[in-house]
């Protein structure tokens, strides 16, 4: 029989947080579904943000979306200065409860790959977001 010795957990500053909660970014930008597409990249710039939380007209978490895929439309033929971001936004995203572990949210993340993951309440409320580092 070989002995194994351990030791006891650091309770300090240096433990990895455990819950979604404990790890997600703030919400940022929140804006509403409502808003073109030009004018939400414009949002991204001036924020300095990869990507914005979007909010249908009661407030609810209605998408995430990126500045890639928001160019990848500007640039497409079906383009005008018309679209909405509801008009592209497909709402089927996943999404983390903020209860939910970190190891869950990152297998999550890279099963769907996903670089953000909005982190919504059982209300529909965005708290934030989980973002893989690089």
């Amino acid at each position: 029989m070989t002995l194994l010795q351990t030791y006891p957990r650091a309770t300090g500053a240096d433990t990895v947080p455990r819950t979604v909660a404990d790890a997600m970014d703030a919400a940022g930008p929140q804006v509403w579904d409502g808003m073109t597409v030009e004018v939400a990249l414009s949002v991204m710039a001036a924020a300095g943000t990869r990507h914005l939380l979007v909010c249908d007209e009661d407030g609810q978490y209605a998408d995430l979306v990126t500045r890639d895929r928001l160019r990848a439309v500007r640039d497409g033929s079906a383009y005008t200065d018309r679209v909405r971001l509801r008009d592209v936004a497909d709402g089927t995203g996943p999404f983390a409860s903020p209860l939910a572990t970190l190891a869950e949210a990152e297998r999550a993340m890279r099963y769907r790959r996903v670089a953000a993951l909005p982190v919504v309440d059982e209300d529909g409320n965005a708290l934030g977001v989980l973002a893989l580092s690089r």
